[in-house]
C-alpha cells in the first residue's frame, strides 16, 4: 500500500504513537513532515490484542492515501522471542508473530521489523537454530502474506542475538524462504555492538563489512539513532541525532549516501512528542549540507 515516492524524495520519518487509533500515527507523522513512519499495530507490551476491525483497516489505509505517506513500516511486539528454548514461550511468540503478519497484511504494510530474540542461556548457536526453526514455521503458515520480515541488528545486550553481522547472515542462509526476509540496520545498535561509524574511514569499513557479510541487497529499513554509550558498550540507549557518541558526521554521510537514498530511515529517538520534529529537521539539514 506504499505510495510511490518521487525519485528524489527523502524517505525519512519516525516511530509514531497510535494513541487514539492506528490511523493517528499516519496523521501525526504527516504533521511533522514524515515521508516514512513506523508503528506498532498492536500493544507491544501485551500478548493479546483484539482483532482489527474493518473500520480500523479502512481508516488506516485512507490516512496513508490521504497523506501520501510514501513508506510505512510495522515493528513487532517486544514480548516475542522466537529464539527461546522455552517451548510455551516460543509457541506463544510464533502465534504472536503470525498475528503481526496478519495485521500488517490487512493494513497494507509491506515491512515488519523484528528482533532476532535472545538465547537465554542455551548458547548463541542453539538460539540461532531455534530462531530459524521458528521463522520457518511462521512463513510456512503464511506462505502468501505480502509482508517482508526485516531482521534488525541489535546492540547485543544480555543474551540478545543479531549483534554480529555474521549472525544475521547465518540466519538468512539457513531459512527455507530467504526471499521473504530483509534486514533493518539500526545505527545505535551496530555502534553499541562494536561497528564504528564515526569517521569516514570507519563508516566505509562498516558498510563494506555489512555488504560483504549480509549483503546490501537485503537492506530494507534503517533506524537512525545516535548512541548514549560508547563504541562496543553493548548497551542500547538511543540519543538525539548528533548529540551522542556517533556524532553528526555519520548521519550526514548516511543522508548523503546515494546507495542508501531509497531506504526508509526511521527515528526512534527519546522525547518523541517534542524531539521527533527537531531530529527530522536535523536530518534534512544534513542531507542538504555540503560534505
Amino acid at each position: 500500500m506504499e505510495n510511490s515516492p518521487g525519485e528524489n524524495q527523502l524517505l525519512i520519518g519516525a516511530h509514531m504513537s497510535t494513541e487514539g487509533g492506528l490511523f493517528r500515527a499516519v496523521d501525526r507523522g504527516a504533521q511533522i513532515g514524515c515521508t516514512a513512519i513506523q508503528l506498532f499495530t498492536r500493544n507491544p507490551s501485551q500478548w493479546f490484542s483484539p482483532p482489527l476491525s474493518e473500520k480500523e483497516v479502512t481508516e488506516f489505509r485512507d490516512a496513508v492515501s490521504r497523506t501520501k505517506m510514501a513508506s510505512v513500516v510495522a515493528h513487532d511486539s517486544y514480548l516475542i522471542n522466537l529464539a527461546s528454548p522455552d517451548a510455551p514461550l516460543r509457541n506463544r511468540s510464533i502465534s504472536a508473530m503470525l498475528d503481526e503478519l496478519d495485521r500488517a497484511s490487512a493494513l497494507g504494510i509491506p515491512l515488519l521489523v523484528t528482533h532476532l530474540g535472545a538465547h537465554t542461556g542455551q548458547g548463541e548457536e542453539n538460539g540461532l537454530q531455534t530462531l530459524v526453526d521458528s521463522l520457518d514455521e511462521v512463513i510456512d503458515a503464511r506462505p502468501d502474506a505480502p509482508v517482508s520480515v526485516c531482521l534488525e541488528t541489535t546492540a547485543g545486550q544480555g543474551t540478545s542475538l543479531g549483534w554480529a553481522f555474521e549472525q544475521i547472515a547465518w540466519v538468512l542462509s539457513k531459512l527455507s524462504a530467504p526471499e521473504r526476509f530483509r534486514t533493518c540496520f539500526d545505527t545505535c545498535h551496530v555502534f553499541a555492538a562494536g561497528y564504528d561509524l564515526v569517521t569516514r574511514d570507519a563508516y566505509e569499513k562498516t558498510w563494506r563489512e555489512f555488504d560483504n557479510v549480509v549483503g546490501i541487497g537485503y537492506l530494507a529499513v534503517m533506524h537512525l539513532n545516535d548512541a548514549k554509550k560508547e563504541l562496543g558498550s553493548r548497551v542500547d540507549r538511543h540519543a538525539h541525532i548528533g548529540k551522542g557518541e556517533i556524532g553528526e558526521g555519520a548521519f550526514r554521510r548516511i543522508m548523503q549516501d546515494p546507495e542508501l537514498r531509497g531506504i526508509p530511515k526511521i527515528l526512534e529517538t527519546p522525547e518523541s512528542e517534542t524531539m521527533h520534529a527537531i531530529n527530522l529537521s536535523v536530518l534534512r539539514e544534513l542531507a542538504a549540507r555540503s560534505s
